[in-house]
């Protein structure tokens, strides 16, 4: 039975907690002990998933440039290891890689130790199997072994063996960009070319040194590339302003062709072109769906649910695609894809606006070193034609003003409080006119103005994971924003539940 202690680290398809002392009220949970129960859960699971002994199963671990990453890594092998396991340990390594060498080196399963772009105390365990990443079913079921210690029984026999795995990842990502250019100078396919990359002192440093300088593209100016886990420069996450600002900067002081950046384990990206101009949200979907709807004419992109109207026009006005909008959560938005295609229904990305991008071409896994690879290759192709990549989306509409405003759910039973205030402003749309309800909404209530009435839209929706509400806002006016929020005020007097 899985008991209070063991379900507080359940976010969503990952395991999270605090994995080292400095916050002020935020203690140590993940400590060593809790760390090798989730780990000898994860065991028997894998054992059940596969149907294989622990001493017939192999397991790769690698981790992201956190200060606790060594602590937790070094518990997971050796707990491993205790039950018989073939432990490869590959040391600091991109989430994505990780999955990879299910493929490459033949894992049973894989686990990344990592807590994506969160602060320098919080720390997690990430799976993976051959069929890609674990779903929250399976998160509460290796939570529940826990909790109920059941483990393997320990043996002899278990190996932990060390491997450089990314820089055969790394070859992997190179032989794609001299296929996809396929230049003159085959090997050194990004010569003339200048690329900053800010990897945040996460893990993404790797693709600056073992990418882009072995293919002859000048890295000059790139920053941040070392790993630190205390993140001193600025928190690596794509979504950041101040992360996209940086990025932006190093390019226009180098004078480069291209930025990239990812956030701290490298499932995530973003880019900006030559004159610094920020390429991520709304308008790195779009470019991800120009590019992916290259070799898929009429095919359907996932997206997640607060996508903006322009972006639906540009998909199935300008690139002659579909656009599915579907539910927040990178891994909501690729299991839809996958559901989609076993359908028939044709579609060759998921993506979601934070910057998890998953390409049917890559085990729709979500990658940014991969995704940005698929943006270089297409930057020099266009360079060939004397175009930047910014010219790619430069019909993409996009809004005058938007803004995101997190309501606090004060109820203990939050998500029963969230969906009744849902069900209660989709009354209160259908009874107001002008309020034009959106027909294909998968996730909460969007609802869309007239021109004359805010000239916009706004997306009410309950969090994946948290006791609240984000509510988004965009209008393609001047003070429609404002215009917007004033329609909802009448409606926010008759709810209860909710810090307004």
């Amino acid at each position: 039975m899985l008991n209070d202690f063991y379900k507080q680290f359940k976010s969503g398809t990952d395991i999270r907690g605090i994995a080292s002392e400095g916050v002020e009220g935020e203690p140590l949970n993940m400590t060593n002990e809790a760390v090798r129960n989730m780990a000898g859960g994860f065991c028997r699971w894998l054992m059940d998933k596969t149907g294989k002994d622990a001493t017939c199963l192999t397991v790769s671990v690698g981790r992201d440039s956190r200060i606790s990453g060594e602590r937790i890594a070094s518990v997971v092998t050796e707990t491993l290891k205790s039950f018989g396991v073939k432990v490869i340990y590959c040391n600091l390594a991109s989430t994505p890689s990780m999955f990879m060498t299910t493929v490459d080196l033949g894992c049973d399963g894989a686990v990344q130790i990592t807590a994506s772009h969160h602060p320098f105390n919080r720390n997690g365990l990430k799976f993976f199997t051959r069929q890609g990443g674990l779903e929250g079913s399976d998160i509460t079921a290796i939570l529940t072994n826990a909790s109920d210690e059941n483990f393997p029984e320990e043996t002899a026999g278990g190996v932990i063996e060390e491997v450089d795995y990314m820089t055969q990842y790394a070859e992997h990502l190179c032989d794609i960009i001299k296929k996809g250019v396929n230049a003159e100078n085959y090997d050194k396919p990004l010569e003339g070319f200048r690329i900053c990359v800010d990897a945040g002192n996460g893990v993404g440093g790797f693709y600056a040194d073992k990418v882009l300088s072995v293919l002859g593209a000048d890295t000059t100016g790139s920053r941040y590339l070392d790993p630190d886990g205390m993140f001193p420069n600025h928190v690596p996450n794509p979504e950041s302003p101040v992360a996209m600002k940086a990025i932006s900067e190093a390019v226009t002081t180098a004078q480069a062709d291209l930025g990239v950046i990812f956030d701290t384990d490298v499932d995530r990206g973003a880019v900006v072109d030559s004159n610094g101009g920020e390429i991520n949200r709304n308008r790195l979907v779009a470019l991800a769906s120009a590019i992916a709807l290259e070799n898929c004419a009429g095919g359907t992109i996932v997206t997640d649910s607060i996508t903006s109207d322009g972006l639906r026009e540009f998909i199935e006005e300008t690139l002659g695609g579909k656009h599915y909008r579907y539910r927040r959560g990178y891994k909501n938005v690729i299991d839809k894809a996958v559901e989609l295609n076993k359908e028939g229904i044709p579609c060759p990305l998921a993506i979601e606006t934070s910057g998890h991008a998953a390409m049917q071409e890559n085990y729709f896994l979500d990658d940014g070193a991969y995704l940005c690879t698929k943006i270089i290759i297409k930057a020099a192709q266009l360079r060939k034609e004397g175009k930047d990549i910014s010219d790619l989306i430069s019909t993409l509409k996009e809004a005058k003003e938007e803004k995101e405003i997190r309501i606090r759910i004060l109820e203990e039973d939050f998500r029963a409080c969230g969906e009744r205030v849902i069900a209660q402003l989709l009354s209160f749309a259908e009874n107001n006119a002008g309020w034009h309800i959106a027909p294909d909404n998968r996730e909460g209530i969007r609802v869309s103005f007239d021109a004359d009435n805010g000239d916009g839209w706004f997306l009410l929706r309950l969090s994946v994971h948290d006791p609240i509400m984000p509510l988004n806002i965009e209008s393609n006016s001047e003070g429609g924003v404002e215009v917007i929020l004033s329609h909802l005020n009448n409606f926010w007097q008759t709810t209860e539940g909710l810090d307004i």
